[in-house]
């Protein structure tokens, strides 16, 4: 599953960071996420040479698991979408960043149990908090921007680091094998 994760990882990452400073625009914006963009690849190269989504490094996923991970990504969207409908139709656009980085970082939790790995914990524990501290910001009086640069690059790094964490992890695995 390392490499779908560290696709998945440096992908998202992009998007969050391409969230997060999207409210600059024109210019700064391009300017700003184009080395995001040269990060999210340089990150998913390397996980070409990585395992394919798997049990053991042979076939697929078994059913069951490939069926609990469906499920907690489809809770997962249903969450982000009430969050962006709740927050929309309630005036409050600027907590959709926080809530739903919020969504995501606890969906990585029963993700851990799904292909038991623990340290998925790490990055839903980060998440959540980066998602909290967005929320923290907004109620301190901090601006829509602050929030959105706040959660947007924490959440970029966030997903960046652990899909680093997952390459030099499987490295290591090989190294020993």
């Amino acid at each position: 599953m390392i490499r779908a994760g560290v696709g998945f990882y440096a992908f998202f990452g992009w998007c969050w960071l391409l969230a997060g400073l999207g409210h600059f625009g024109g210019v700064t914006a391009v300017v700003a996420c184009l080395p995001g963009l040269v990060v999210a690849v340089a990150l998913a190269l390397p996980a070409r040479g990585l395992p394919s989504p798997s049990v053991g490094g042979v076939g697929q996923a078994p059913p069951s698991q490939r069926r609990r991970f469906a499920r907690v990504n489809a809770v997962q969207w249903l969450l982000v979408a009430a969050v962006a409908a709740g927050c929309g139709a309630g005036g409050l656009p600027e907590l959709i960043m926080p809530l739903v980085a919020v969504v995501v970082g606890l969906h990585f939790l029963p993700l851990a149990r799904v292909f038991a790995e623990v340290r998925l914990v790490v990055p839903g524990a980060v998440l959540t908090a980066v998602g909290i501290a967005g929320l923290v910001a907004r109620a301190a009086g901090a601006s829509p921007g602050a929030v959105f640069t706040l959660v947007g690059v924490g959440c970029a790094l966030t997903l960046w680091s652990t899909a680093a964490w997952s390459i030099a992890g499987a490295g290591r695995a090989a190294a020993r094998a």
